[in-house]
């Protein structure tokens, strides 16, 4: 499983968690908390999924041109 792939699940299962638990302290049964979280489960992993390849595919800007510090700070 890639880094990637684990972080959207981690975010997913918190999502799901969290609605399930505002649904319980709402007052709802727990049937309905647990439907309200498998369905936030559900929806989070394709925005999460989405919203994370979008920064991957950002530009990055260009390195710097020439000596690094350690380069520069060496004896040689």
């Amino acid at each position: 499983m890639s880094p990637r792939s684990a972080l959207v699940l981690l975010l997913a299962l918190l999502t799901g968690a969290t609605a399930s638990g505002l649904t319980a302290v709402a007052g709802e049964g727990t049937a309905r908390g647990l439907l309200a979280g498998l369905a936030a489960t559900g929806l989070a992993v394709p925005f999460f999924n989405r919203l994370i390849a979008a920064e991957d595919d950002a530009p990055q800007p260009p390195a710097p041109v020439g000596a690094g510090p350690a380069e520069r700070d060496s004896d040689g």
